[in-house]
């Protein structure tokens, strides 16, 4: 009997997950594990390896446990992950020389000033799409090959392996066989050439990466090996990884030119389908790699918000003034704006399209009425604002308006932050009956790998539409907003 099930593995910056897709593209089982966080020094962000797979392993026999399911079952695994995030372990140990360097870590951030006093900012850019900053994988290899004791030694001899978290599941689970990741990830570490498709020799020379440690670049969608561990009973194919923000761009279906999505999870992640050609962002912004589906090779523009909805859990955590995240949209409804306060969330920098590493969390506009439904109202605002500060410099990139905003991930299930993205965009934002996007994408390309769906026209049927926010606010009162959220940026951003 034919295999009934694809089988998606979302490892994210908080919490794994397994999610099981039937041919419809409905969810059947999903399981979730949550992980350590370990913060070291101001700015460091730091996960543990071994966590990350015993987390991912949990929920893989959970969630196919639930559906009393088993390999056979399962005609594909996809794998998406948090991207940039960066592992390095030893072949002959398959132990990590040190933890994952988290994509929010800022520690290499001199060492990226360092590079840019070079002159190495067009370069950089030319080569890799992206601009130079301690958010990509490059400069986290470096660091860890400098500071964990022996490791250059063991990189000289060909004994240590690069990945994003992509490659080390792969790895994990076919228990050494497999090195590989695929262009979404490759092109998220500062080292790889999007428009040739390869490790770029001159920046591995240039950070003292041997290209021994690094995983052979694969297509989106291919089968690149199968399943050894004990989980399955038989083996498995693993036929489809992209970074998380890719999948969901794939997930949301946004597969012709200028389709635009934003996922609101531990960030905020814009992404824009440009087609078959890169297009190079004169407004600050990420030249990437979409997906690889066969030999063809779709490109997107990116624009990428560090702190979207890990601003709730600070508001949880750090200031106490709700017990659970999803208290947040009660207590922000509760008051009919912010009263102006303005709260820029940079609590590891500002990124897109502003790029300042060194920025720090700002809250303007406070007064003795200030309460804690206004900080709230206006935290959950400064993520939309972000959001359109990012969507108003693509559609000067792309020199053409934007025609609507598709949404998922966690933050996307509030209503009052959707309905003020759209006031703040003056288009609509749609939100689709599957939010859950970035597994959803995986699903797809393992699934057309392995011919589980003919191809996308099949899956493009699938997607269906929940919600739509219209924008419904005056201009007047928006364009007013708008200038204070740009008086609070600049208190934000000061001078050097």
């Amino acid at each position: 009997m034919a295999a009934k099930y694809i089988l998606a593995l979302d490892q994210g910056t908080t919490s794994s997950r397994a999610i099981v897709f039937d041919h419809a593209g409905q969810i059947c089982s999903v399981a979730q594990r949550e992980f350590t966080q370990y913060f070291p020094k101001p700015g460091w962000v730091e996960h543990n390896p071994n966590e990350i797979w015993a987390s991912q392993a949990s929920v893989i026999s959970e969630a196919i446990s639930n559906i009393n399911i088993n390999g056979l079952d399962i005609a594909g695994i996809g794998i998406t992950n948090q991207r940039e995030t960066t592992i390095v372990w030893d072949v002959d140990t398959e132990e990590p020389i040190y933890n994952a360097i988290v994509w929010q870590d800022r520690r290499t951030a001199e060492y990226c000033d360092v590079l840019k006093g070079q002159g190495l900012v067009d370069q950089i850019r030319n080569k890799t799409g992206l601009i130079i900053d301690a958010y990509f994988s490059g400069t986290k290899i470096k660091w860890i090959l400098d500071n964990v004791p022996g490791a250059r030694e063991r990189a000289a001899q060909g004994k240590l392996r690069f990945g994003n978290v992509d490659s080390w599941l792969v790895w994990r689970l076919t228990r050494g066989e497999v090195h590989v990741t695929d262009v979404t990830n490759a092109s998220r570490t500062m080292l790889f050439n999007i428009h040739d498709l390869k490790w770029d020799e001159d920046l591995l020379k240039l950070l003292d990466i041997p290209v021994s440690m690094m995983p052979e670049v694969k297509s989106s969608s291919e089968v690149y090996g199968h399943t050894k561990t004990t989980i399955f009973a038989h083996e498995v194919p693993i036929s489809g990884i992209a970074g998380d923000q890719q999948a969901a761009l794939f997930g949301q279906m946004c597969i012709e030119p200028g389709a635009i999505k934003n996922t609101y999870g531990t960030g905020c992640f814009v992404m824009l389908n440009t087609g078959n050609k890169p297009v190079v962002s004169k407004n600050n912004l990420l030249t990437t790699i979409a997906w690889k589906i066969g030999k063809e090779t779709t490109y997107a523009l990116e624009g990428s918000i560090y702190v979207g909805g890990s601003v709730v859990q600070w508001l949880r955590d750090g200031l106490g003034i709700i017990k659970s995240s999803s208290e947040i949209e009660d207590l922000a409804s509760t008051v009919q704006d912010s009263a102006g306060v303005y709260f820029v969330p940079a609590l590891t920098g500002l990124a897109a399209p502003y790029w300042d590493q060194y920025a720090r969390g700002t809250i303007v506009g406070i007064t003795r009425g200030t309460t804690a439904a206004h900080i709230a109202r206006a935290a959950l605002d400064g993520i939309a604002f972000q959001t359109h500060d990012i969507a108003l410099a693509m559609a000067k990139d792309m020199e053409a308006p934007l025609k609507e905003l598709k949404v998922d991930g966690g933050a996307s299930r509030n209503n009052l932050l959707m309905q003020y993205q759209a006031n703040l965009l003056g288009i609509n934002v749609v939100r689709p009956k599957i939010t859950e996007t970035t597994a959803l994408g995986a699903a797809y390309l393992a699934g057309l790998a392995v011919g589980f769906w003919k191809d996308i026209d099949e899956v493009k049927t699938q997607w269906q539409v929940e919600r739509v926010f219209e924008p419904t606010h005056d201009s007047e009162e928006i364009q007013q907003a708008k200038k204070g959220w740009e008086d609070a940026i600049k208190r934000t951003i000061l001078p050097k």
